[in-house]
């Protein structure tokens, strides 16, 4: 079966804290994936080296048919937990950044985002609500043609109405056929219905993973009561 991404016995130890231990895993192309831990488990670091932000200890990444590089980089379109735009930005300067720094940036896309966020061009970045400013990172990152999309707590902290708009926007403006996406969270129910697939981390581990329509037959629970179940000692 194809694969965008193909994780091997990946382990990352900082210092002598090991916080992956041999997690193994692979997603199919038009997934959407959760990656679901208790906070503090290791999904932001998972995250950071599949984006190629940090070194793994020991492992191999397959993106697409190749070893993650500097080249395979590029095919990656990362969100992260925490704003990264300079604060002196409108809306509309973040727009000419990413359009500048990413060759495969579409500027008609990401206006059609911006539309369905509400979101002004001419908004300074630092007057912009925790809430709005998730909504803009994520119109950013979705007007990328990248393969696989990664997006790091896109629904940490925020109001139940924006939290509302991140997961329409996810669900009606998912990029391009034959690409993937993960993003973390440990809110399940929320994003359950969005969901394609999932994936557990415990103990520096992926543990329980599927299809979410198999695994919710299988166990005939829902991903939530899953959830509880791995975790409710955590």
């Amino acid at each position: 079966m194809e694969r965008i991404l193909e994780v091997s016995n990946l382990t990352k130890k900082i210092g002598d804290k090991e916080i992956l231990k041999g997690t193994s895993f692979s997603i199919a192309p038009n997934s959407i994936v959760g990656l679901m831990a208790p906070n503090g488990a290791g999904k932001t670091t998972l995250l950071k080296i599949l984006a190629g932000l940090t070194k793994k200890t020991s492992g191999e990444i397959i993106i697409g048919n190749a070893p993650l590089s500097e080249s395979s980089k590029s095919e990656v379109s990362f969100m992260p937990d925490a704003n990264m735009l300079y604060s002196w930005f409108d809306v509309k300067d973040a727009v000419k950044f990413y359009k500048t720094f990413y060759p495969d940036f579409d500027t008609e896309r990401c206006s059609e985002l911006l539309s369905f966020m509400e979101l002004n061009t001419q908004d300074s970045i630092k007057k912009l609500s925790k809430g709005t400013l998730e909504r803009l990172m994520l119109a950013l990152t979705l007007s990328r043609r990248a393969k696989f999309y990664i997006l790091d707590e896109p629904f940490g902290g925020i109001d139940p109405i924006a939290k509302s708009k991140i997961i329409d926007s996810i669900l009606d403006h998912f990029p391009a056929e034959g690409s993937s996406l993960i993003f973390s969270t440990h809110l399940i129910k929320d994003v359950e219905k969005i969901l394609s697939h999932v994936l557990f981390l415990k103990d520096g581990v992926i543990g329980l993973q599927g299809d979410c329509e198999e695994l919710r037959g299988t166990y005939n629970k829902t991903i939530e009561e899953l959830y509880m179940e791995v975790f409710g000692n955590a």
